[in-house]
């Protein structure tokens, strides 16, 4: 029984090995996407790179601060997350902002924005850093990252 569970063990580990070479040979040649193919195929795709998004990003308000996202976790305004209406949870989204060219890397995990002409909203941390606190809103690029580890986000 015990010799089971040993091969048991092994097999998954090199499952594991197995999908984790296989993400790393990704390259860094590509590691953007459109956003709209983000939302048709997912953290994976063989697709050409197509124009990125644009349009207007704002911010979570405080209110929202502990509260559930649509994909069940708890909405901390200090990490550097952001609703999309239609990208997968756990799209890594690079977000230009246009004015100044600041940009950061967020994480979505919650549906919206719910407001006509907003393509993103922003955790408070992710608006500070690209420079919306004032305004409240700005114009945008939004450029999916295929298959990035969370370990290669700056955050």
């Amino acid at each position: 029984m015990r010799h089971e569970k040993r091969i048991s063990n092994l097999s998954l580990l090199a499952v594991l090995a197995v999908v984790g070479f296989s993400t790393i040979q990704v390259g860094a040649s590509n590691l953007f996407y459109s956003t709209a193919e983000a939302a048709n195929t997912g953290a994976h795709s063989t697709k050409k790179q197509v124009a990125a998004t644009e349009g207007n990003a704002s911010f979570y308000a405080g209110e929202f601060h502990g509260r559930k996202t649509a994909n069940g976790e708890t909405f901390n305004a200090n990490q550097l997350t952001a609703a999309h209406p239609s990208l997968p949870f756990g799209t890594w989204v690079k977000v230009t902002n246009l004015s100044n060219g600041k940009d950061v890397v967020v994480r979505i995990n919650d549906r919206g924005p719910f407001i006509k002409g907003r393509i993103i909203d922003l955790s408070g941390s992710a608006a500070k850093r690209i420079g919306i606190m004032q305004t409240g809103i700005v114009q945008v690029k939004l450029e999916a990252i295929k298959l990035l580890p969370p370990a290669f986000i700056s955050g």
